[in-house]
């Protein structure tokens, strides 16, 4: 709907309006009635009815503002009662009508205006003080005392009968009774018990005029005793209920027994929370009276709470129990009463009540209800030897006819059970057994109870105890037959197998409660409510296997353990114990799959506990200290994983990155970074290892940029661990440069050159280094012959400049220079002028000439390259080339020693006969470029 009483809204400086647009917003509120609009509307015209008074409308007539007001309150009922709007919401607009027509009339207003004023008035306090809100209401009611004030004094002024007159006084007092009850209900509703109180009595006063206001009144006193009682004001509440019961006597036709007897049992009860002896015999006179009034099971049960509180002596609670049986009561009725003596200690009265109550129902259907309670009530009280006596009487009673219900049956098991727990509780397992049994006597002639395997599993823990096996076993089988997919069922049947040695049985038992950790339905198994039922178990198995000389068992139990418990600490514990256990084992097995196995299973263990270690460092489970020391641990063990991997170098890396993310829960001081380091670099590694190995193209680029993304954390670890001291004999710097060469090498990063140049610079590489570079950059599927010459001749420059050469080195690095420069005999010009590359010959053959040690196998190597190039340049008419590399040739024949023999006689004849060859090629042809 459109609520637009928009006169209402208006501020005082604008609020003028005309007359005509009253009709439409009647109209528009009446018609337009189901807009979602109407809680905003109600609140706008509640909150600004505080900005409106007569002079803001005063162009508006008073029979038009009281026809609007009218129309306000009658729409306000109308829609409270379809339920579209709420009581709050009828309140506020009640609140807004009430307001429009007190503005009109003033003191000149008709009685009938008044009238209406002080009904509204009346009505809109009380739906305030139904709503809470009591502050408001009293603006109400003394507007509507205000309004009987002035009806009076009207009622005065004019001449009239004197019958006239008493009838409208009449009414008049009738409405000030109604305004004085609803300002006690909004005092009581604001904790104003002196007002409350002032008002109430005024009303009292009035009854003998209004009688029938007798029933209003006692009710009203009832309900202010039930809420001052609710919050725990007992004196208020003793007054008021007192106030309900005197006004309620006045016209018992109109207030019944049960009710005031219902008023004087919560007065008793007020008295009695008062907690003193004086009270108590108050609360004793009321609930007496109460009884009188009329005689109810729960004032007779109140009356023994009040007994029983006031520490009354033995005999005269024997009388009032005596007179319960006497009045006739329920036996429920008197079982409470029987339980409320033992619950207060009177234990000889309670007894004696009991045998009394079993005497005068033992008739009943529902005897059993009271043998049951009795039985308890002597195991409690450690009667055993007459408890026992009343057991057998049941049983006998089960066996010829006087059959408990299956309820009372459940109960007693309960009873039974609660007994025997106890007595396992003190380690007497012995009488435990005897009161399960007695509960398994009962099972015999009801076998079809599901809760007989728990009995059974009870019965086994206690033979357990007492060192009996075979009768465990015995008991195990059954609750096995019965409930074999129970957790507990599986425990003992795991216990079973131990302490046999079975650890086929046992680690089968295991597996199987493991599987009903996690079953498909969550309704499969009731246990597993509570998931730390299964865990416990779980730990309880890993200490009996292991106390029991169990320990592949107790490893099994311990790996299930760490997997389902939520607690990061147990579960580090767990993996602890079990690494302790299995890795001594498993490094003394031979290269195997079964090694191999049992390796993934470490490795699976180890991603366990540094998921806990991230949990607990995340919910701050472990302090720091806690949390370094287990990281430590755990990181050792991998790294000793890792070397135990010997070929797998697959899972060797996994293994590695684990000790790596292990590590970085620990103070990263200097063993720690050394540690990264050599996991970062061992990682990469075998990644680089496996990407030259690798089937398919994908999976080589994958494996090459992991390895990348290794190194690059191994040298920013690298630049780290420099800080801390001096490592110039470390060669990581060194492997890490030929790494990620060779990854760039292999993946043809066009960035590669760009790399080198930074190297080239660098002071501390040694020859070695170079060499590697030379075979990575041709090694396919890289091919990059200008680097490896590069390089190389870097490595011969470093053999240099040596004090004293390194014959060998230097041989095999020269070799591979002639060898890129020069293969197959043909000289490769593109790299290198020939001029050049037989600078290089030349070099070598001076070494050779000042250096003992060169091998005489990379002379003669030499030899027959320098031959072969000079036979390439006799074919490609170059014969001053040909004769001077074939002459070079024979210089390195003269440094053969014991070899030269060998070669000379050849040599010098097919250099004899090139050297005719080119007397007679001499002329024309003889010029070459």
């Amino acid at each position: 709907m459109r609520f637009s009483f928009s006169f209402l809204f208006f501020k005082r400086e604008n609020t003028r309006m005309h007359a005509s647009k009253e009709g439409e917003i009647v109209e528009n509120l009446i018609v337009k009635d189901n807009s979602p609009s109407i809680p905003e509307a109600i609140n706008r015209l509640f909150t600004d009815i505080a900005n409106i008074n007569r002079e803001s409308i005063a162009e508006i007539q008073d029979a038009q503002v009281e026809e609007m007001a009218v129309n306000l309150w009658n729409w306000a009922v109308t829609k409270r009662v379809d339920l579209v709007i709420s009581e709050e919401q009828k309140a506020k607009l009640w609140h807004v009508a009430c307001k429009l027509v007190c503005m009109c009339g003033g003191s000149a207003a008709s009685e009938e205006a008044i009238r209406r004023q002080i009904l509204m008035n009346m009505k809109t306090g009380k739906g305030w003080v139904d709503v809470g809100n009591a502050v408001i209401a009293d603006e109400f009611f003394q507007a509507a005392m205000a309004g009987l004030e002035q009806l009076y004094v009207k009622l005065m002024q004019r001449s009239s009968t004197e019958i006239h007159m008493a009838l409208q006084k009449i009414a008049m007092e009738r409405d000030l009774f109604k305004v004085l009850s609803y300002q006690a209900e909004a005092a009581v509703a604001q904790g104003d018990f002196h007002r409350a109180y002032t008002c109430t009595l005024r009303c009292k006063d009035m009854l003998m005029r209004f009688p029938k206001m007798t029933g209003y009144l006692h009710i009203l006193c009832y309900n202010f005793g039930v809420e001052t009682h609710k919050q725990n004001k007992y004196e208020e509440s003793s007054f008021w209920l007192s106030q309900s019961y005197d006004i309620g006597k006045m016209d018992k036709n109109s207030v019944g027994p049960e009710m005031l007897a219902k008023v004087l049992r919560l007065l008793a009860t007020a008295y009695v929370d008062r907690d003193d002896q004086e009270y108590y015999d108050k609360a004793l006179s009321a609930i007496n009276l109460a009884n009188k009034e009329h005689l109810n099971p729960s004032g007779l049960f109140l009356k023994m709470k009040i007994l029983l509180k006031s520490e009354t002596a033995n005999e005269e609670l024997l009388g009032a129990v005596m007179e319960i049986l006497h009045l006739d009561m329920s036996l429920d009725f008197c079982l409470n009463v029987a339980k409320l003596l033992m619950d207060h200690e009177r234990e000889s009265v309670g007894f004696y009540f009991m045998k009394i109550i079993c005497e005068h129902f033992k008739s009943s259907e529902n005897i059993g209800k009271a043998l049951l309670l009795y039985i308890d009530m002597l195991l409690q009280r450690k009667e055993e030897l007459l408890a026992k006596e009343k057991i057998e009487e049941i049983i006998i009673g089960q066996r010829t006819g006087r059959q408990l219900t299956t309820e009372l049956v459940v109960c007693l098991h309960n009873i039974l059970w609660k007994k025997a727990a106890r007595s396992f509780e003190v380690q007497n397992y012995a009488d435990a057994l005897n009161w399960y049994y007695y509960s398994l006597r009962f099972y015999a002639t009801d076998r079809t109870d599901l809760d007989l395997a728990k009995l059974r599993r009870n019965m086994a823990s206690c033979y357990l105890h007492l060192k009996q096996l075979d009768k465990a076993k015995e008991a195990v089988i059954e609750a096995e037959q019965r409930d074999p997919t129970n957790i507990f069922t599986q425990f003992y049947v795991f216990k079973i197998a131990v302490l046999e040695g079975n650890s086929g049985r046992a680690l089968q038992a295991i597996t199987t409660l493991e599987k009903l950790l996690i079953p498909e339905d969550p309704k499969e198994n009731e246990l597993l409510t509570d998931r730390d039922s299964p865990v416990m178990l779980l730990s309880i198995a890993a200490h009996f296997a292991l106390e029991n000389g169990q320990q592949i068992v107790a490893g099994k139990a311990l790996e299930y353990l760490a997997q389902y418990s939520e607690d990061p600490q147990q579960v580090l514990t767990a993996l602890k114990c079990l690494f302790c256990l299995v890795f001594p084992r498993v490094s003394q097995m031979p290269e195997s799959e079964n090694k191999k196995k049992e390796m993934h299973r470490l490795l699976t263990c180890l991603n366990t506990a540094l998921q806990k270690l991230g949990q607990s460092l995340n919910g701050e489970a472990l302090n720091s200290d806690s949390r370094a020391n287990e990281a430590h641990w755990f990181r050792k063990i991998a790294w000793n994983s890792a070397v135990q991997c010997g070929k797998d170098l697959v899972t060797m890396r996994e293994f590695f990155i684990l000790s790596y993310k292990l590590s970085q829960f620990c103070p990263s001081d200097q063993v720690i970074l050394i540690a990264q380091k050599t996991c970062l670099l061992m990682a990469a590694a075998v990644d680089l290892e496996q990407g030259r190995k690798a089937s398919t193209a994908f999976e080589q680029t994958r494996l090459l940029n992991r390895a990348l993304e290794q190194i690059h954390k191994c040298r920013d670890t690298w630049n780290l661990l420099k800080e801390t001291g001096d490592f110039s004999s470390d060669p990581c710097e060194t492997l890490l440069l030929l790494y990620e060469f060779e990854i760039k090498a292999k993946m043809n990063d066009p960035l590669l050159d760009s790399f080198l140049e930074s190297v080239w610079e660098l002071p501390h590489l040694e020859s070695k280094t170079f060499e590697t570079i030379a075979s990575l950059a041709v090694e396919k599927p890289a091919h990059y012959p200008s680097i490896a010459l590069k390089a190389l001749k870097e490595a011969l420059l470093l053999y240099k400049k040596k004090e004293s050469i390194d014959v060998l080195k230097y041989s095999k690095c020269m070799h591979n220079l002639i060898n890129l420069l020069v293969p197959d005999g043909v000289p490769s010009t593109e790299l290198c002028p020939l001029e050049e590359v037989w600078g290089y010959f030349k070099d070598a053959l001076s070494l050779i000439s000042h250096t003992k040690g060169y091998p005489k196998t990379e002379i003669l190597w030499l030899m027959i390259k320098s031959w072969n190039t000079g036979i390439f340049m006799y074919g490609r008419n170059k014969y001053v080339s040909a004769e001077k590399w074939c002459g070079l040739a024979l210089r390195f024949l003269d440094r053969l020693g014991s070899l030269k023999r060998s070669y000379e006689t050849q040599m010098n004849i097919l250099y004899s006969e090139l050297v005719e060859a080119l007397d007679r090629k001499k002329g024309s042809l003889f010029n070459e470029e």
